[in-house]
């Protein structure tokens, strides 16, 4: 079952496509909830993913890269030590 919609075609509702052609978008999706349709396009054009080795090391490192990051809470924490430590202000 191929749709034509806006002048292009999709295999089906709710069926992502490659737009190479496309200005600023990869992908575009013709979706459809219950009576409304609609086409939304997402993605960057160019960014190169993983490809076929989505497990090289830099890849993995992209990936783990929020955990290697400190949180929230050690801010807090370090701030809590470095504030007690500080010399309080005469008043």
């Amino acid at each position: 079952m191929s749709i034509a919609y806006r002048g292009e075609r999709f295999e089906g509702y709710n069926q992502p496509k490659r737009t190479p052609g496309h200005a600023t978008k990869s992908h575009a999706v013709l979706a459809k909830d219950g009576n409304t349709v609609r086409l939304i396009r997402f993605g960057q054009q160019g960014v190169k993913g993983a490809g076929s080795n989505p497990d090289s090391d830099i890849y993995k490192k992209a990936r783990n890269g929020d955990t290697d990051r400190p949180s929230a809470a050690d801010f807090k924490a370090t701030y809590k030590v470095l504030n007690k430590t500080k010399p309080q202000r005469a008043k």
